[in-house]
């Protein structure tokens, strides 16, 4: 997948698919993980992260609304990747439909000293 294709899949599935598909344009790096995870094991992981940046105060863009979206997938195959802004500040994870032809849902983490 190259960065035009990705950054086409971009929308509004929320809030953070702007940002990253800036981040994307703008040069960041980018990973699409090969295989398939399914959507209700992440949703776990996922609640647990907002948890843990909301304990913490770590700024996120659309965590609450990619739980959501996740849990609304029920058994559903999904794709994992991410998008890393140029100067590394915001981290987007991205999940995609099993397929990759289309972005399901977009998360974004600041990354602070330590995290990676």
């Amino acid at each position: 997948m190259d960065r035009v294709e990705l950054a086409g899949m971009l929308g509004a599935q929320t809030t953070a698919c702007e940002p990253a598909r800036a981040a994307l344009l703008d040069g960041g790096d980018f990973v699409v993980w090969d295989g398939r995870v399914p959507s209700q094991q992440l949703v776990g992981i996922y609640a647990a992260r907002l948890r843990r940046a909301r304990k913490r105060g770590t700024e996120t863009l659309a965590l609450p609304s990619t739980v959501d979206i996740l849990t609304r997938l029920e058994a559903a195959q999904v794709r994992i990747g991410c998008i890393f802004s140029p100067d590394r500040t915001w981290a987007f994870m991205l999940f995609l439909a099993d397929d990759a032809s289309a972005v399901v849902a977009c998360t974004g983490v600041r990354q602070v000293d330590g995290d990676s």
